[in-house]
């Protein structure tokens, strides 16, 4: 009779046999036969029962380890480019192993999310535990879910809480991963549709509770996959860090730099200072925190700010792209405070042209941390305790130089929206308080264009010093968008000239047209959503927004990816680069190879941010209004689309659907080139830019969604139209093709008069 071993033989045994693992292989291994199998099959359960292994089908494994081939998900790539990928299946505890997969050359490329089964093998003394080759490709990214769970007899389902879902999931109770009945969750689809037809998913992690205060932000967090948490070196990384000395900069600590923000800001990267010249003219001084410094290529910090690509605000909180030690303290230009920074000193002359520019590093001492209403007042004549002894040496000049600015750019004539600016104030528990609109002043133009042109002397400067680097592109609109916006205006009453090479100044003279009058929130909204959406690129393809031929982003390393990348090519460009800790700061090698990844890669992060921070605004002011369902409330049509129209409420700026079918009794068409919808039966017009008075059916703060029922259109309440199954009160109808081409001919006719 041979032997039983003992539980600690059989993880020795387990361990160094990865490959041959099942029952029968074990058994073979111990010479066990017949009834010793009872035993060995009761050992194997108690180690499985304690964790110490885990089975899969007939094999055992390691609770700790990962068997030799199974399935993986891709991750996007880290900081460096590396490509790491997660099993779809942990058996341990904690976190799962990183797992580096290693792609052959004759590998077919692979995205984000794809699956695929791979051969693992396990590694020593790197920052990975198991190396990935691909075996074959599996399935690309499974659809994805973020909803409420609702608990059931067996399982469960998921309510979607994205807008425009509406279609339940099923969730079978051993893919619940433990979900609390009302509990957050995302998950994703796994086989085909189950009962009535609804598909099924498995839970992948639970969120918590979503009525938690705070916790619309956390949704749109975990929804769009916005890193929020640092890795601990990254946080070791940036507490080690000291302030940065003298040594290579320029003394700049006796020019009157103040910071202008908002009274809420969360960071201050950016200082001005200006001085007026005898000419009529100014030198300007735009000082912007020496992030470089402290951010080196290849640290970790760098790998995670990459990743990140930039900050995102929410009314609650702010996802940092660099941990606060750095983002709120070292890198922040506060008052009082020696600060490292890269300045640019720029020339006007009387016509606000700008004549030569040079870039310093620098040590600088802020005078002031002034709030925009601050800096304002004392520039209106009405100073505090703080900006009182500001007004001579700061504030004076810097209105001065202000007022040169703003004749150059009427000049050039960049686009000239003038869009307002929603702030949400909460609670102390989370809840909105009040939705109201920033009120803009000078402080926030005047910072705008001391941005803007130091932005434009960073791209000039790297372009003559033939630098790599990234540009802010932002390319002219398509006809078919002006053709859309030029019908807009149409319905409004405005013209938009056709037939010539368009420029920013044309877009200007329709959005004049429309300043004070009933339309001008709707032609800023509707010029803005034609044109094209701005992005980096490695190449110089122009700004048309800003009417520039050479634009990058240097204003905002703090929070920008872009940013820092164009810092660096400053430093190696000028020669500054430092080699602290024997890693220089300028732009590496890697940086240059990778540049139009990391064009792609950030353009993606930031409208990645921008679609979280509009969901959690919606979400918030559909929370906001929820009290108010049922109440009539004004607005104006933004929006046309098959389904139905968007009204945007004057009140909060919310927009909310008028469904097609809530519309009226009668069937409407859907013009897509005049962009209305025509009733059939009483040639009722529905498009854009016509005030409504509409009634709130339904806010749902989980979504966002508000439901609006239509009352009044332009001042006159619905024509009735004919009941379902009854003869119409309109016109008679010949037929619906012939009906319609009468209605839109009219429609026209209307519009040219």
């Amino acid at each position: 009779m041979s032997q039983i071993p003992s539980k600690q033989q059989i993880l020795e045994w387990v361990a160094e046999h990865p490959d041959a693992n099942s029952k029968r292989d074990i058994a073979k291994a111990f010479g066990i036969k017949g009834a010793e199998r009872i035993e060995l099959k009761r050992l194997l359960k108690e180690l499985e029962a304690e964790g110490h292994l885990s089975r899969r089908r007939r094999h055992y494994m390691d609770a700790g380890s990962l068997p030799p081939v199974t399935i993986l998900e891709l991750l996007a790539p880290d900081g460096s480019g590396d490509l790491f990928a997660r099993p779809l299946e942990w058996p341990g505890e904690g976190a799962p192993p990183r797992i580096l997969y290693v792609p052959r050359d004759s590998d077919p490329a692979l995205g984000r999310g794809e699956r695929f089964l791979a051969r693992l093998v396990e590694v020593q003394g790197e920052d990975h535990h198991y190396q990935a080759r691909l075996m074959r490709r599996v399935t690309a990214s499974p659809n994805r879910i973020t909803g409420i769970f609702r608990k059931e007899a067996e399982g469960g389902r998921i309510t979607p809480i994205d807008k425009g879902q509406d279609r339940e999931w099923r969730v079978r109770p051993d893919a619940t991963q433990g979900a609390r009945n009302g509990e957050l969750v995302q998950a994703e689809q796994i086989g085909p549709k189950g009962r009535m037809g609804l598909p099924m998913a498995r839970i992948t992690e639970r969120l918590g509770d979503p009525t938690a205060p705070r916790a619309v932000s956390l949704i749109a967090i975990h929804q769009h996959g916005i890193p929020d948490d640092f890795p601990a070196e990254v946080i070791a990384e940036a507490e080690a860090q000291t302030p940065a000395g003298m040594a290579g900069r320029e003394d700049l600590r006796d020019l009157p730099l103040i910071t202008i923000d908002p009274a809420d800001a969360r960071d201050r990267d950016d200082a001005v200072a200006a001085r007026v010249e005898a000419d009529g003219g100014a030198t300007i001084w735009v000082a912007i925190a020496d992030v470089a410094h402290y951010v080196r290529p290849g640290s970790a910090l760098d790998r995670e700010a990459w990743l990140r690509g930039n900050s995102t605000y929410f009314p609650d909180r702010v996802v940092p792209m660099l941990p606060e030690a750095l983002s709120a303290d070292l890198c922040s230009l506060h008052e009082g405070v020696d600060r490292a920074v890269i300045a640019v000193r720029m020339r006007l002359d009387a016509q606000g042209n700008k004549t030569g520019h040079s870039f310093h590093r620098a040590m600088m001492l802020s005078r002031a941390s002034l709030a925009y209403e601050q800096a304002q007042a004392a520039a209106d004549g009405n100073p505090d305790p703080a900006t009182a002894p500001l007004l001579d040496a700061a504030i004076k000049p810097l209105w001065h130089a202000y007022g040169l600015l703003k004749e150059a750019r009427a000049r050039r004539q960049p686009l000239d929206l003038d869009l307002p600016e929603r702030r949400i104030e909460l609670t102390a528990d989370g809840r909105v308080r009040s939705v109201n609109f920033r009120e803009r002043f000078d402080a926030h133009r005047l910072i705008e264009e001391f941005m803007v042109l130091a932005n434009v002397a960073a791209a000039e400067e790297l372009t003559r010093r033939q630098r790599p680097l990234l540009f802010r592109v932002h390319e002219e609109p398509s006809l078919d968008k002006m053709d859309a916006l030029r019908e807009v205006a149409q319905a409004s009453g405005f013209t938009l000239a056709k037939g010539q090479v368009l420029h920013t100044s044309h877009l200007n003279r329709l959005l004049a047209q429309s300043e004070g009058t009933d339309f001008d929130e709707l032609i800023n909204i509707s010029t803005l959503r034609s044109m094209t959406q701005a992005y980096y690129h490695p190449e110089n393809y122009g700004h048309f927004g800003l009417a520039l031929k050479s634009y990058a982003h240097f204003t905002s390393p703090i929070r920008r990816y872009s940013d820092l990348i164009v810092h660096r090519a400053l430093i190696s460009g000028h020669g500054w680069g430092g080699g602290r800790g024997g890693r220089p700061d300028g732009l590496s090698e890697h940086d240059i190879e990778r540049l139009s990844e990391t064009a792609t890669h950030i353009s993606e992060t930031e409208r990645r941010s921008m679609a979280a921070e509009r969901d959690t605004t919606d979400r918030y002011l559909a929370a906001y209004l929820a009290d108010r369902v049922g109440s009539e409330m004004t607005g104006r049509i933004s929006g046309i689309q098959r389904f139905g129209a968007f009204v945007k409420l004057d009140e909060t700026g919310a927009d909310g659907l008028l469904p097609i079918r809530d519309l009226g009794r009668e069937y409407f068409h859907y013009d897509q080139d005049a962009q209305m919808l025509i009733g059939a039966d009483t040639g009722l017009e529905i498009g854009i830019g016509q005030r409504v008075t509409v009634r709130l059916a339904e806010a749902i703060p989980m979504t966002g969604g508000l439901t609006l029922e239509l009352l009044e259109l332009e001042g006159r309440p619905l024509p009735r139209g004919p009941q379902k199954g009854k003869p119409g009160r309109g016109p008679r109808r010949v037929s619906t093709k012939s009906r319609l081409a009468e209605i839109k001919r009219a429609a026209r006719r209307r519009r040219k008069r």
